[in-house]
């Protein structure tokens, strides 16, 4: 069953949801006190077959294995890791999937020492273009955007790994005001609060965020508690987190090149806007847009990616207010960072540089946030989307 909802049918209240486009996690299958694997998620076409991973040294900070094809994909531009089980998730962004207009979910079981991802099954994602995927906490459900057809769904993970049937898929309705790029709706990132009780879609093509409560036993989006918020038209939601430790929100807009500061009450996911600021440093006037953000584990630090001025804007948090001050801007030494991940010890970040086939290497000063580059670069094709494990 397909839901539509209109983007003006619910009170604004101004917010967002949507953790952690790209998290991180520890497990039994780490094959060294201090190595873990790095998966890169890429865009196939031109010379990438798929998912790249590779090994990391987390006191180097550097790469110690080649990096190596770990399974044949098609376009799989984000993933996600199971919670607890040795389980990777990637979307297909494709517009047809088996004979259906709908992009696809792939279910891989991770091989002993993490170098090698074995296919379990591969599932339509009930939309076109899956951009983004996030597995809830209970390790139940895969939640999908699917950025052209504007819808979200939710696939169940049976207990071998492999993907069920839909369980759910909710379409989103209008416009805004970008004729190219905000003509229809366009989900571009589906989330869990850290309670895992409320599910947001960012949709950068009506400048809302829907807000669903989410069932985890069902993998339904209950709609009749359900609300939406607006941003600035034109703003272009695109990627959203939850500070690791305080009751607020940060959504980065890709349109109009701003993060957006949100305070967040935990018992109902309604939001509120307490603050707009640029991504991009003052006299900067040519073409951008921005694409992740992540918070540092201490949540004292916020960092997005800006694609065109190629550069991570740094963030200072106020742990009290909520609001945000701009570090630095640190340049990605690369074109096109779409995506960028901070590893488990939270002393690197490294920079996917889509554009120029790079992965970048920065270390986080535990003081000021700040980046300093340690001159490691490591070749990925088409690099889009980072996780650690």
């Amino acid at each position: 069953m397909i839901t539509t909802i209109p983007a003006g049918r619910w009170p604004i209240t101004i917010g967002i949801l949507c953790l952690g486009m790209l998290w991180i996690q520890l497990d039994s299958c780490t094959i060294g006190a201090s190595t873990l694997q790095v998966y890169v998620g890429t865009y196939t076409g031109g010379s990438s077959e798929g998912i790249y991973v590779f090994d990391w040294d987390n006191e180097t900070g550097k790469a110690n294995s080649d990096v190596t094809l770990a399974a044949k994909s098609e376009n799989p531009s984000f993933l996600a890791l199971h919670p607890s089980k040795p389980l990777l998730y990637a979307v297909n962004e494709t517009a047809s999937f088996d004979g259906q207009e709908s992009g696809s979910v792939s279910a891989f079981r991770v091989g002993p020492k993490g170098r090698h991802l074995e296919a379990i099954n591969q599932k339509a994602s009930r939309g076109k273009a899956p951009c983004h995927i996030q597995i809830d906490s209970t390790g139940r459900h895969a939640l999908i955007a699917n950025y052209s057809s504007g819808t979200v769904s939710a696939l169940p993970i049976l207990e071998d790994g492999s993907l069920g049937n839909t369980a759910d898929v909710v379409e989103h309705l209008g416009s805004s005001v970008n004729p190219q790029r905000q003509e229809g709706p366009h989900a571009h990132c589906i989330n869990l609060d850290p309670e895992n009780r409320y599910a947001a879609a960012a949709d950068l093509g009506v400048d809302k965020v829907f807000v669903y409560p989410f069932e985890a036993d069902t993998g339904h989006f209950n709609l009749y508690k359900a609300t939406s918020v607006s941003l600035k038209p034109g703003a272009g939601p695109r990627h959203l987190a939850f500070h690791p430790k305080k009751p607020y929100v940060y959504v980065i807009n890709e349109l109009d090149n701003t993060l957006s500061a949100l305070s967040y009450k935990t018992s109902n996911g309604k939001m509120t806007e307490i603050q707009s600021l640029s991504t991009l440093p003052d006299g900067f006037d040519e073409t951008s847009y921005t694409a992740e953000v992540f918070f540092h584990p201490s949540g004292e630090f916020l960092y997005g990616s800006n694609r065109g001025h190629d550069s991570i804007a740094v963030f200072k948090v106020d742990s009290e207010s909520g609001k945000c001050r701009v570090i630095e801007h640190e340049s990605t030494q690369g074109k096109t960072p779409r995506s960028f991940s901070i590893d488990p010890s939270g002393r690197f970040l490294l920079a996917a540089n889509q554009a120029s086939d790079s992965i970048v290497v920065f270390r986080i000063n535990a003081q000021t946030g700040a980046l300093d580059p340690t001159g490691e670069m490591i070749e990925v094709p088409t690099p889009v989307c980072v996780i650690f494990r």
